[in-house]
């Protein structure tokens, strides 16, 4: 069972991870820029890049450095929370490219870093507020795995690169996390907890005639 769920959890990742190499590999072959396909702020030919974004990458490095965490937080939302993974997903991606058209520097963005911090921020805060140790422990696993990714979130550190994606998407893992905070897996409640306890019969009839002695 845990195999066949841990599989099925990967395969839309790795899916993923290669249609943005087959991409990548096409643009170095054949010498392409594929900036115009990115988000650029407050302007009409920045719109697609909402939905298209994603896909493209500056150079090799950047989606070398990206393809890891695609794997292990993409596998992570479909295999902990299958049940709202491709909203959730899909939302960030969303509004993470909505938010940076609406509030980016007049600048050309690309790539999946935004979804890549909104997963995981999605990851860490959702596994802290349903307080179930199995998510709790997912939560920890990722702070430990990604935390230093925290700074990527302010323009004094990485300038060059689009940080608003990252904060942004940080933000959008946030609100999707208390949006979602009743689907999903929950914490158990313990073996001995029964909302159908009742209180114990009593016999009136034996009290009556205990207050009449």
């Amino acid at each position: 069972m845990f195999r066949k769920k841990f599989f099925l959890s990967i395969i839309i990742p790795v899916l993923f991870i290669a249609l943005l190499w087959l991409i990548r590999f096409i643009q170095d072959q054949f010498q392409l820029s594929f900036y115009g396909f990115g988000i650029y702020p407050l302007e009409a030919r920045g719109l697609p890049g909402i939905i298209v974004s994603p896909l493209f990458h500056g150079d090799a490095e950047h989606l070398l450095n990206n393809s890891l965490p695609l794997l292990v937080l993409g596998a992570a939302i479909f295999y902990f929370y299958s049940q709202v993974a491709f909203r959730v997903i899909g939302f960030t991606w969303l509004l993470t490219g909505i938010l940076v058209w609406l509030a980016g520097r007049e600048a050309w963005h690309i790539g999946a870093s935004g979804l890549v911090y909104g997963m995981a921020s999605f990851l860490f805060v959702s596994g802290l507020i349903r307080r179930y140790i199995r998510l709790m422990a997912l939560s920890l696993l990722v702070a430990f795995l990604y935390g230093s990714m925290v700074w990527g979130m302010f323009p004094f550190v990485y300038a060059e690169v689009s940080w608003e994606s990252h904060m942004l998407g940080a933000l959008t893992g946030l609100i999707l996390a208390l949006w979602y905070r009743h689907e999903g897996p929950q914490r158990p409640e313990p073996d001995w907890y029964d909302d159908d306890v009742s209180e114990p019969d009593i016999d009136t009839g034996v009290l009556k005639n205990i207050e009449e002695d």
